[in-house]
């Protein structure tokens, strides 16, 4: 097993991760459904003042406790840190869902020593649902393990996905929906990236995909998955990279099945 650095008070990495979110999630909390300061950074891409008050609680929890490690984040410059480990954070993920009033959205965290994920945690605050994952440790929700789905194939699974910010990468991701309707049991757009990861972590859904995601989603996305027994892979089947690029999760068999059927119908 791979060992995770203490912090400075000696709790060890996952703590201070659940701690921190625990701490964002409740000005998260506080302040759902009150009206916001909005800002685009594309079409239907946005930060809220929140996001930015969440990024600052996390960031300051962080380096209280690990005052030499790197930080890279969704709405804000990286710090940059003299030790090896680097915290990736999304402090709002599902900020549209958060903007709207629909109480669905998360917050994000891994930990990484140069491209090597150690640990991640995706947050539900208004379920105080804490997604955990370290590596060769398992995964767990509020602390007991959990397991991806046990189906077998793509003809009878719930396939989470979302669009995504990029019009075009967004509008493909639809007409392959569209293409395998109704070879499926049903699909949901989750709205959160992060918790749809988690969701295929925990089995709550047979498989997830995205065509574009990030460094916050993917990095943690993809250690819950694996550590739940799961796959996850580009769409081209190969293995993930801390950065950006499109995502599959689920079991060995759905994955399998699912690539095939991108494959026989030219969508990769």
């Amino acid at each position: 097993m791979t060992a995770l650095p203490l912090s400075r008070s000696g709790k060890s990495a996952l703590e201070v991760a659940a701690q921190a979110a625990r701490q964002a999630g409740e000005t998260l909390k506080a302040h759902l459904r009150e009206k916001t300061q909005v800002k685009y950074k594309g079409r239907a891409n946005i930060v809220t003042d929140i996001d930015l008050r969440s990024e600052e609680i996390l960031k300051s929890y962080l380096l209280a406790e690990y005052p030499d490690h790197s930080i890279l984040s969704e709405e804000s410059q990286a710090v940059t840190g003299d030790s090896n480990y680097k915290w990736i954070l999304d402090p709002l993920d599902g900020t549209n869902n958060y903007s709207f009033g629909i109480p669905f959205f998360s917050i994000v965290i891994a930990l990484t020593e140069k491209e090597d994920v150690l640990l991640g945690i995706v947050y539900d605050p208004l379920r105080d649902e804490m997604f955990s994952a370290q590596k060769s440790r398992g995964a767990a929700l509020n602390n007991s393990p959990i397991h991806v789905t046990r189906k077998k194939t793509v003809q009878e699974s719930l396939i989470g996905l979302d669009l995504g910010y990029v019009d075009e990468k967004g509008k493909k991701s639809l007409e392959f929906i569209t293409s395998l309707w109704p070879e499926m049991y049903a699909y949901r757009i989750m709205g959160s990236a992060a918790l749809g990861m988690a969701y295929a972590a925990c089995g709550r859904l047979d498989i997830y995909f995205h065509l574009l995601l990030y460094p916050w989603e993917l990095a943690c996305g993809q250690l819950l998955v694996t550590e739940a027994g799961g796959v996850a892979t580009n769409l081209e089947g190969r293995s993930l990279k801390v950065g950006s690029g499109s995502v599959i999760a689920s079991n060995k068999a759905i994955h399998a099945d699912f690539l095939r059927i991108l494959k026989e119908r030219n969508l990769v």
